[in-house]
């Protein structure tokens, strides 16, 4: 029992003794490390800026513009059209409109092929529309791009702005109008 006894304290003593040690750093060599960059994204460059809610689009020929509705939401732009005619060119399906500009009276008579037919949604179902291509200037850009034909005599504005024109075009802010000419 003496030896357990004596092992014992001599255990706590070499305890007590390793913690009354005062502790020394060790040294570490440096590393080289480094520095973090951090991949900002810049900004793409948008041409038109920052756009409102409401914008001017001039449907060329036309020489005068139709306000139409930006909506961010929307993947094909529209425009409001009157006695649509379908007929067939060369094989192909074509149809023939007016466009009348409600504000200034213009009224110009478009014959265009179909692109194709889609599927919109809307809040009350869906309906099926043409897709033709027009010509348009937007902001001063002159360019080619979808528009479905509608009749969007119920709506405040003859035609609506999508995403197909304006995503990397225009940043949009909906407190703003008319910010182009």
């Amino acid at each position: 029992m003496f030896v357990k006894k004596s092992y014992f304290i001599l255990s706590v003593a070499m305890l007590i003794s390793a913690c009354a040690q005062e502790a020394k750093p060790t040294i570490v060599p440096a590393v080289a490390v480094k520095p973090q960059v951090q991949t900002v994204q810049v900004a793409k460059k948008h041409p038109l800026g920052v756009i409102g809610a409401v914008e001017p689009v001039y449907f060329l020929p036309m020489n005068t513009p139709f306000l139409a509705r930006v909506d961010t939401g929307a993947k094909t732009s529209s425009i409001d059209v009157s006695n649509m005619n379908f007929f067939e060119r060369d094989e192909e399906n074509w149809v023939s409109f007016d466009l009348v500009n409600k504000q200034s009276g213009e009224k110009h008579h478009f014959e265009k092929k179909i692109l194709k037919q889609k599927s919109i949604k809307r809040i009350d179902g869906s309906e099926e529309r043409n897709i033709v291509v027009m010509d348009i200037k937007f902001g001063g850009k002159v360019m080619k791009s979808q528009f479905s034909l509608a009749d969007r005599e119920k709506f405040d504005y003859q035609g609506l702005i999508g995403r197909n024109i304006i995503t990397g075009l225009a940043v949009v802010d909906t407190s703003l109008s008319n910010t182009l000419k």
